[in-house]
């Protein structure tokens, strides 16, 4: 997701930082059991999502096709479909690397500790 989400950010507006990189969990007050569960965003304010909704919040910062897609998640049926979803994919996720799922960690040049 990370990569994905990179190359479609042509404003610059997304920050993508490998949970393995040292001092990046402190820095954002995660725990190596949070960031081991679930994908995050922490925006300027603090203010912290988790799984499906932190995938929606990158989708709604790429804008365009992608912000008006995250924006289905504003109904609750759609959020607890991407939810339980989420839930199933991520502890599956070192699973789906035939399809270019691969750990930010693990691509040459990698600042991850």
């Amino acid at each position: 997701m990370a990569r994905w989400a990179l190359r479609r950010d042509r404003a610059g507006r997304v920050l993508v930082i490998a949970n393995q990189k040292p001092g990046v969990l402190d820095l954002y007050a995660i725990t190596r059991d949070e960031a081991d569960r679930a994908a995050w965003t922490v925006d300027g304010a603090g203010n912290r999502l988790e799984g499906a909704a932190a995938i929606n919040r990158v989708l709604a910062e790429l804008g365009g096709f992608w912000s008006s897609l995250a924006a289905a998640y504003r109904l609750p049926p759609v959020a607890a479909i991407e939810e339980a979803l989420y839930r199933w994919f991520a502890p599956r996720r070192s699973r789906f690397h035939r399809l270019g799922v691969r750990p930010e960690c693990d691509e040459p040049g990698s600042e991850c500790g």
